[in-house]
């Protein structure tokens, strides 16, 4: 079911994480002290909307980590329900895609209820002090195709570059204001176990 980002309020502290990763070691936020900003996305591995950006976010990462920028991503999807997007499996994906970041898993869910994650991707961009400056869409670019009129045939129309997310981060590593336009990011809703669900998803 198709979900848009809740929003988190800007200036909002990161929420703090200890999660596991594939291989079964913890990552915390404070691993990431270093770093000038922190990309944080919820995604998981079955949803096109995130299979679709997925390449654009490892070049993102390549780019920008040498700036300063650190990315971080976690699955929170019920492995019940989805088991595609079991841990053994985001391996096999970060792989494929070429991820050069953590991916996390949040079994219980608690880090996703933390940052009001509604959907995958939800995209996050804290501050050298962690406090919110950007969350949204990576792009406007989504997994459907248009008819293009002059090729003759449908392709995607709005290609994956990470604009967004891109212009978001330049104005923090330029000390510049956040954007004032940031668009909610669209996509999968997150599998919640049943016990989880909250209200507001």
């Amino acid at each position: 079911m198709l979900r848009h980002s809740r929003m988190l309020a800007l200036g909002s502290a990161a929420p703090r994480f200890s999660l596991p990763d594939s291989d079964g070691r913890i990552w915390s936020l404070e691993d990431f002290d270093g770093a000038r900003g922190l990309v944080v996305a919820f995604i998981c591995n079955h949803c096109p909307f995130v299979q679709h950006i997925a390449a654009g976010l490892a070049q993102f990462a390549l780019d920008y980590q040498p700036r300063g920028i650190a990315c971080v991503a976690i699955s929170a999807n019920d492995v019940v329900s989805h088991p595609d997007d079991a841990p053994d499996k985001m391996a096999q994906f970060a792989r494929q895609n070429g991820f050069v970041f953590p991916y996390l898993y949040d079994e219980s869910q608690r880090t996703a209820l933390g940052y009001e994650a509604i959907c995958t991707p939800d995209f996050y961009l804290f501050d050298q002090a962690r406090h919110l400056v950007y969350r949204g869409q990576f792009d406007a670019s989504r997994p459907h195709t248009e008819w293009d009129v002059r090729a003759g045939r449908a392709r995607n129309m709005v290609p994956v570059t990470g604009a967004d997310l891109r212009a978001a981060t330049e104005a923090l590593l330029t000390a510049k204001p956040p954007l004032a336009d940031q668009i909610p990011s669209a996509g999968c809703s997150i599998k919640w176990k049943p016990a989880n669900e909250p209200d507001w998803a």
